[in-house]
């Protein structure tokens, strides 16, 4: 894993509800989990602590409780995709449950525990040098999409690759116990549910092995990969917190010449999703960071997509941190670090798309970033900012976000009205003392 320097280990402050509840049973139900004596941060105790009352957009309505309430016969330690997907459940299992991964789980195993590679998925008629062939642009053309018999073997295999998702139940809690839990190998879908929690995990290598090419993407065409590592879909009352993502930033490899992009995103929140809090992640080295709004066309995003980041390291995100269509966000005391280890240059961060509403306070970018370049607009009209700083936290560092946009992009000005105050958080720090405390406290293990 490769962290900045600028990240250290350390406790942070997270305001959160403590349920008292009884001692976590294993997965055999017939011995205790946990140990005489956990310790502070073990995992256990994480298991039943909620949302705090005020703790962003995850604590309206019914607020985020995840399984905190679980009977000790639904309190599990898992520690591989079979005891994972065991304890889960199917979706319909609204049970409240407690589920604390142990270790590393790799979730591209076959039912034997056995590793599978993109060899296994791949449909008999499908190659990459077949359809490289058959689609490039000087034979194909740039003005349809692929089709015929190759684009239907890739979308086979990317079927076949799809079986590997695993997906929350409502009233779930999926917490890593200890510094080293971690999940790779496949998504994870939050879709169509409610009261989740998902703490204290590192996840990692979910790639999609056969990305789509689409000459209609953009200019020149684009090569389109699926499979975030967290998708919100169409969920309500999330709470993500404490957790590391880790990508593999924009590769090397170009094919018509366009990136061939086997990494998606971080985390996406779409379809209907609605109140979600984002808190004291670290995500490392992705091309394409998040999204909230899946495409202009979604009408079931309307009124929704409430969503508030606060305390995250965004590092080596080159765009998309987040870019947002419609829902009110809350974007307060994260910081936007860019290293010589980027894998790129940096593009933009946030993302002013149709009918967003972008609330950003106190918010800090450090490296070669551009004032211009913080703020893109994709359709959108507003977004309100205060207390931006770059590079520095005094007063000749301090940089009017909207300003700078407009000035570089005559024409495509964008204003600062966004309709909507924030209400629901608990505190907005200095700058200066919440980069310190991310610092100290963002990604997994730093509970």
């Amino acid at each position: 894993m490769r962290v900045s320097t600028k990240v250290l280990a350390g406790a942070c402050a997270v305001t959160m509800v403590a349920i008292t509840a009884p001692v976590a049973m294993g997965a055999s139900g017939d011995k205790p989990d946990r140990p005489d004596k956990p310790g502070k941060g073990a995992g256990y105790e994480l298991g039943h602590e909620v949302l705090g009352p005020r703790d962003g957009w995850g604590a309206h309505g019914a607020g985020t409780s995840g399984g905190a309430s679980a009977a000790p016969e639904n309190i599990h330690t898992v520690t591989n995709r079979a005891e994972l997907l065991a304890a889960l459940g199917p979706q319909s299992n609204d049970t409240p449950k407690i589920i604390h991964v142990k270790g590393t789980i790799d979730m591209n195993v076959d039912e034997a525990g056995n590793p599978l590679e993109c060899a296994d998925f791949a449909d008999p008629e499908y190659s990459l040098e077949a359809y490289l062939e058959a689609y490039d642009p000087e034979t194909w053309g740039m003005t349809d999409r692929p089709s015929g018999p190759l684009e239907d073997a890739r979308v086979r295999s990317y079927r076949n690759q799809s079986q590997q998702i695993y997906r929350l139940p409502s009233n779930t809690t999926l917490v890593g116990l200890g510094k080293d839990a971690r999940i790779e190998g496949a998504a994870m879908y939050i879709r169509d549910v409610r009261n989740v929690i998902v703490r204290n995990i590192t996840f990692a290598e979910v790639e999609d092995c056969f990305p789509q090419w689409d000459p209609r993407d953009g200019s020149s065409g684009n090569w389109n990969s699926e499979y975030d590592a967290i998708w919100v879909h169409g969920s309500t009352n999330v709470w993500l917190d404490h957790n590391t993502f880790k990508s593999g930033g924009r590769p090397d490899t170009e094919y018509f010449g366009r990136p061939f992009m086997r990494y998606d995103g971080s985390v996406d929140i779409t379809r209907g999703s609605d109140l979600v809090t984002v808190s004291w992640n670290h995500y490392d080295d992705y091309d394409k960071g998040m999204l909230i709004g899946g495409g202009d066309g979604h009408s079931e995003d309307i009124g929704k997509l409430r969503v508030t980041y606060h305390h995250n390291l965004f590092e080596n995100v080159l765009q998309r941190s987040p870019r947002v269509r419609r829902g009110q966000v809350h974007v307060y005391n994260n910081h936007y670090l860019v290293n010589d280890e980027a894998s790129g240059a940096f593009d933009y961060a946030w993302g002013v798309g149709l009918d967003s509403m972008i609330h950003a306070e106190n918010n800090y970018f450090e490296g070669p970033i551009g004032p211009d370049r913080i703020a893109y607009r994709w359709n959108g009209t507003d977004l309100y900012e205060k207390g931006t700083y770059l590079n520095g936290f005094g007063k000749k560092h301090l940089v009017d976000v909207v300003a700078e946009h407009n000035a570089a992009r005559p024409g495509q000005e964008i204003g600062t009205d966004v309709g909507w105050t924030p209400w629901l958080y608990e505190r907005i720090d200095p700058v200066a003392k919440a980069v310190k405390d991310i610092e100290k406290g963002a990604g997994a293990g730093r509970l």
